[in-house]
């Protein structure tokens, strides 16, 4: 994997937060793969199974467990490991939980955001820092248009305010602290925000999300239990923003004042579908199973969200790899090989790494090269 990201990563400590959780776990395994020294910094692994326990990552990595809230020790491991990059995924992510657990979630995603930042500050190695907030930090207006990244901040929910917080907190930040004006005269740090739509991928067992829910009801025969068959939804496979946070950063080392800003990272048009199209397909390469609608009203959820990627596409020359069907196929096929063969896991999970590297290497991405 030498030639990805201009070999930006080798040898380079990065320090993820959240890297039990299942987009961590993705990404702590590509980072090595890199010849990154990863430096995790996270609560537990969320669920039980969890994707970070499958693949034994502790074992490779520097695994040091902490809440962001607790500020004196973040700032202790930024002291300890002296890290070069920083890529901020811990977070409180779903929206249902958020309703509540409100207090929890504010706390965790901005003022756990807040301390992030804070150590940023009093560590003089780092260079570059990536947040990763959610599509859902967009003001949703249920409008068919993809959000853009200049548009405003907002959230009807806990959650997806938390997120906006978070971004309105980022640019403050950059403006204060790590503007690229004052770069190499006040500081030496470039920083970046990143939303992603909805991710699908091996190995999520989150509570309420879709494909895990598919997944526990069609391993045990169950039904499946969908909300809102009508609501649609950015999906794309989780290995698409990862790839999207690595060339950001690579680029942003490289040349730390042109893309410290907001980056929007989500599949193609075509690729936006409703929850009851994804559950149908998933049954279908399941092979057996069925679902019925339980709407539950208790709480808002949005019902369109999309994103623009034009952005990315435009300046970053990123776009996705996979689309809808192909990224089902890809997850479905993850969990299958979890129930029948275990022990091959963690292989089928590098196997799946490199075939999505291939893939763009086919289609001449201009990060493989």
């Amino acid at each position: 994997m030498g030639q990805l990201f201009n070999n930006i990563y080798k040898g380079k400590k990065v320090l993820l937060t959240g890297h039990t959780g299942f987009k961590g776990s993705w990404l702590t395994l590509w980072l090595k793969q890199l010849g990154a020294e990863v430096i995790g910094y996270s609560l537990e692994p969320p669920t039980d199974p969890s994707l970070f326990e499958i693949l034994n990552l502790e074992k490779e990595i520097i695994h040091v467990i902490g809440d962001i809230r607790n500020e004196k020790k973040l700032k202790e491991t930024f002291k300890k490991y002296k890290p070069d990059i920083v890529i901020h995924m811990a977070a409180q992510p779903l929206v249902r939980y958020s309703y509540m657990n409100p207090k929890e979630t504010y706390e965790t995603n901005v003022l756990g955001t807040l301390n992030v930042f804070e150590a940023v500050r009093e560590t003089k190695t780092v260079r570059v820092i990536i947040n990763v907030t959610s599509d859902k930090c967009y003001e949703n207006k249920e409008w068919v248009y993809g959000y853009r990244e200049n548009d405003p901040m907002g959230g009807y929910d806990p959650y997806s305010s938390s997120k906006g917080c978070a971004e309105l907190l980022t640019s403050a930040y950059r403006n204060s602290f790590f503007n690229p004006e004052n770069y190499g005269k006040t500081h030496n740090v470039a920083l970046a925000s990143v939303r992603a739509g909805n991710v699908i991928g091996g190995g999520d067992w989150a509570e309420d999300r879709l494909i895990p829910d598919c997944i526990r009801a069609l391993s045990k025969k169950e039904t499946i239990y969908i909300r809102n068959p009508h609501a649609t939804r950015p999906w794309q496979h989780v290995l698409e923003p990862l790839s999207g946070y690595l060339w950001l950063g690579a680029l942003m080392w490289q040349d730390p004042t042109k893309y410290s800003e907001g980056w929007n990272f989500g599949p193609n048009d075509e690729d936006i579908l409703t929850v009851e199209e994804i559950v149908k397909d998933v049954i279908k390469i399941w092979g057996n199973g069925e679902y019925m609608v339980n709407s539950d009203n208790r709480f808002h959820e949005a019902k369109l969200l999309k994103l623009d990627i034009s952005k990315a596409h435009f300046y970053l020359k990123w776009k996705p790899v996979y689309n809808a069907k192909k990224s089902l196929v890809e997850t479905v096929n993850w969990y299958k090989t979890y129930f029948s063969n275990p022990e091959k896991i963690y292989d089928f999970t590098i196997n799946q790494l490199l075939s999505y590297i291939k893939e763009a290497e086919n289609k001449d991405l201009i990060w493989t090269k």
